[in-house]
């Protein structure tokens, strides 16, 4: 039995347990202290306010035991504000979260709530079918380091990457039925 933690501080949590309880093989555990991190295969940061998300692993003393897992190579999937949290550098902010992926992100590039959009993308190292892809507030990728693989861009801007045990999308897998970034991200664990 595989355990994909999902990090339950804020945001589309219960989605992404939902996604979960839908593979064979895994067991999702709703991730809020410590001493749980230790306890799991993997980690999705969920959707949601990045600097919620920020203050409250900080507030629930979960902050460093979560970095030294990632850094140690845990397998680590940030969707929307989860890759704005393991990003090195936020444009325009001084803030970093967990500041762990050679990456550049920009907060709520694609505008505000309003703006969310669905397109169907093909993304050929996920899946080899269009894969539906929903924006809300979403954040962009505007630069990458040497050892970050670019999986996908969208009007010139990247919105998927990965980086050794790290995964970021700009978008939201559990807002679809599609299982594809789930198995991807399975297959890293």
């Amino acid at each position: 039995m595989i355990r994909v933690g999902v990090l339950d501080m804020q945001g589309s949590v219960i989605e992404h347990v939902e996604m979960l309880q839908h593979i064979e093989g895994i067991q999702p555990i709703r991730v809020k202290y410590p001493n749980q991190i230790g306890e799991i295969d993997g980690l999705i940061l969920p959707g949601g306010e990045s600097t919620a998300i920020g203050k409250l692993i900080k507030d629930f003393g979960i902050y460093q035991s979560l970095k030294e897992r990632m850094i140690q190579g845990m397998p680590v999937w940030g969707t929307c504000a989860g890759m704005i949290l393991l990003a090195k550098k936020i444009i325009g902010e001084e803030t970093v979260h967990l500041g762990v992926m050679d990456i550049d992100v920009r907060r709520n590039a694609y505008g505000r709530q309003i703006d969310s959009f669905r397109i169907e993308k093909r993304i050929p190292m996920v899946s080899e079918n269009p894969i539906p892809l929903v924006f809300i507030r979403a954040p962009y990728i505007e630069r990458v380091g040497k050892t970050v693989e670019i999986l996908a861009e969208h009007e010139g801007k990247i919105i998927a990457a990965r980086q050794n045990n790290m995964l970021v999308t700009s978008f939201h897998p559990e807002l679809t039925e599609d299982m594809s970034f789930y198995r991807y991200f399975l297959q890293m664990i």
